[in-house]
């Protein structure tokens, strides 16, 4: 079980700082014109940015707390934040019609409740 917890939270936080990264530093313009990334051209770049950001946070939060062993209590926390996240997420590529990503945000949101969970 425990080895199973590290796996899914090595697994979202590879998933946490490449969307971070990605928002964070890519132009708004250019995640527009990428699969997936339309929703980005609706909102503002601050918006985007601040995800970016967050998921940068949450990349962080779910690994390295328990990994240093300083306040291990952050990761499950992070995870629940996480899971807020992936149901805007959800509701956003859902409204778009872009069931593929409600799909795999699911998978990431059941993933981040297993942490949260078990943590």
């Amino acid at each position: 079980m425990h080895l199973a917890l590290w796996i899914s939270a090595g697994l979202l936080t590879a998933v946490a700082l490449a969307g971070g990264i990605s928002k964070t530093f890519v132009p708004r313009e250019k995640l527009a014109a990428a699969h997936g990334g339309g929703w980005t051209g609706d909102t503002g770049a601050g918006f985007v940015k601040t995800l970016g950001v967050l998921e940068l946070l949450a990349g962080a939060g779910l690994s390295l707390p328990a990994a240093l062993g300083v306040a291990p209590t952050l990761v499950p926390v992070t995870a629940v934040c996480w899971l807020l996240l992936m149901a805007g997420a959800m509701i956003t590529h859902a409204r778009r019609g872009e069931s593929a990503f409600v799909a795999l945000n699911l998978i990431y949101l059941v993933l981040a409740a297993f942490i949260a969970w078990g943590w």
